[in-house]
C-alpha cells in the first residue's frame, strides 16, 4: 500500500518515538542492569510522548520491547531475572504508534567489552541492513533488499535466519508483503513512491537454523552461537529511502 504525505508525516512522528526508545534504553544497558530496566525505559518514553505500545498485548506479549540476548535472536521477553554481564550483546526490538500509525525498529549492542566475534558480528548485521535500505528505490524490485542483505552477512562467513522476516507497516505492525532477509528465487512487486517497510536483517554467526522456547516466543539459534538483530521502519520516496526511525 502507497501512504500520502498526510500519513507519512504521522508514520514520520511514530518513528521519532521509536528513535527516542533506542536512545533512552541504550543509556541503561551496562553490567547488572535486568532486561526488565530496558522495558521501563521504553515504557517512560511511551508514556511521555503520548504513544501507544505495537508491542504490548500483541497477541499476548507482556512488554513494550523484546530483548534477546547473546543466541537469542528475536521476541525475548523482559525480566528481573535476566541480569546483564560484562561481554553480552543485547538486541533490543520496539515500536510505536502515533495517530494510528505505526513505527518499528531493532538494534542490537555489546554489553561493556565484547569479544572481536560479537563485534564483527554487530557491524556486519548493521553494514546488511544498510545494504538492503538501499535498494528501497522507486522501480527497483522488493525481494532485491534480501539479496543484498543475504550479500553481505554471507560473504562476512555469517548465516542470515529464514523463519522470521521484515514487513510492510502502517496502520498494524505487520502488513503484506513480506520483506524476507535473503533471496527467495523470485523479485517481488515493484517499489512505488510511498510504500514503508520494516527491513530487519537477524545475522547469525553460526547456521541459520533457529529453536523457539517454551515461554512460546523467545528463538534462540539451534547451535547456541551468537545473533544480532538490526531493524529501520523505510518509506520509499522520490528522493531515495527515508529512514523513519532516525532522529
Amino acid at each position: 500500500m502507497r501512504r500520502n504525505a498526510d500519513e507519512l508525516a504521522k508514520m514520520r512522528r511514530a518513528g521519532r518515538v521509536v528513535a527516542e526508545i533506542h536512545e533512552a534504553t541504550k543509556a541503561v544497558i551496562r553490567p547488572g542492569v535486568s532486561t526488565a530496566a530496558i522495558d521501563l525505559a521504553a515504557r517512560e518514553i511511551l508514556e511521555r510522548r503520548g504513544a501507544g505500545s505495537n508491542f504490548l498485548d500483541y497477541h499476548g506479549f507482556p512488554a513494550v520491547v523484546c530483548t534477546s540476548p547473546n543466541s537469542m535472536i528475536v521476541h525475548g521477553i523482559p525480566s528481573e531475572d535476566v541480569v546483564l554481564e560484562e561481554g553480552d550483546i543485547i538486541s533490543v526490538d520496539c515500536g510505536a504508534i502515533v495517530e494510528g500509525y505505526h513505527g518499528d525498529a531493532a538494534y542490537t549492542m555489546g554489553v561493556g567489552e565484547v569479544s572481536p566475534e560479537a563485534s564483527r558480528l554487530m557491524e556486519v548485521t548493521e553494514e546488511s541492513l544498510s545494504a538492503g535500505i538501499a535498494e528501497l528505490c522507486p522501480g527497483n524490485r522488493l525481494h532485491d533488499v534480501g539479496r543484498a542483505v543475504q550479500q553481505v552477512a554471507e560473504s562476512a562467513g555469517f548465516s542470515v535466519v529464514r523463519e522470521y522476516v521484515g514487513h510492510a507497516i502502517g496502520t498494524a505492525m505487520h502488513e503484506e508483503p513480506q520483506v524476507p532477509n535473503y533471496w527467495p528465487g523470485t523479485p517481488g512487486p515493484t517499489l512505488r513512491r510511498g510504500m514503508v517497510f520494516a527491513v530487519e536483517p537477524m545475522v547469525n554467526a553460526g547456521g541459520p537454523a533457529t529453536v523457539l522456547l517454551d515461554d512460546g516466543w523467545s528463538v534462540v539459534t539451534s547451535d547456541g552461537r551468537l545473533s544480532a538483530h538490526f531493524e529501520h521502519t523505510i518509506a520509499v520516496t522520490d528522493d531515495g529511502p527515508e529512514v523513519l526511525t532516525r532522529l
